[in-house]
């Protein structure tokens, strides 16, 4: 499987990190390493300066699509998720400034959370509300609404990349609200009033 990241989805979040509205989705991947195991805390690497949070509604592609239209979008996918990115905020920054890949900074073990998936038909597509609590207290709300490209538009775009195949899961942005994580946080996701996942920072 592949995870698809999409980066600066959201102007609010594009803003509080001070960088340049894209003109087209921006693109990055994590490999399945990646993957915070089921019911597992979230270690902070030995590397790290600074782990940033970044919650995102997930999308599973559930056939095979290159190509894709986007009027045809809908057909390949049947779930909805969430997640977090973790980040390496410090590490990012860095390579950044030097015009390098992100991958360090966005892909280590461990750096993508996936939450439970609920039937697509649960939600109204056109605004889907999320949170992200930490120790009782939201720290990001968001809404899909205001993502500059939508589920459908993304599945499209990024197809025209990389052929899409079943179990691939697409991250879809982080809206306004990233922090930084701390030993003993319990982070808790919330998809539309469900509980999507709750794991702890060590």
């Amino acid at each position: 499987m592949k995870i698809i990241c999409i980066g600066r989805n959201y102007t609010k979040h594009i803003e509080e990190l001070q960088n340049e509205k894209p003109t087209e989705p921006v693109i990055f991947l994590k490999p399945d390493s990646a993957i915070l195991a089921k019911k597992m805390p979230f270690f902070i690497p030995a590397f790290a300066e600074g782990i940033h949070y970044e919650v995102e509604i997930l999308v599973k592609i559930n056939k095979v699509g290159k190509h894709i239209e986007q009027k045809f979008a809908h057909k390949y996918y049947d779930e909805i998720g969430l997640g977090i990115d973790f980040t390496e905020r410090t590490l990012q920054s860095k390579l950044k400034a030097k015009g390098l890949p992100w991958e360090k900074a966005k892909a280590f073990d461990g750096s993508a959370v996936i939450g439970d998936f609920y039937p697509k038909t649960d939600f109204d597509l056109s605004g889907i509300k999320f949170q992200l609590i930490i120790n009782g207290k939201t720290v990001q709300d968001g809404n899909s609404k205001f993502m500059l490209w939508q589920i459908d538009e993304l599945i499209s775009y990024v197809s025209q990349f990389f052929t899409l195949k079943k179990g691939d899961v697409i991250f879809t942005g982080t809206p306004a609200g990233v922090g930084q994580v701390h030993p003993d946080d319990i982070l808790v996701g919330v998809l539309e009033g469900n509980t999507a996942f709750e794991l702890k920072i060590k």
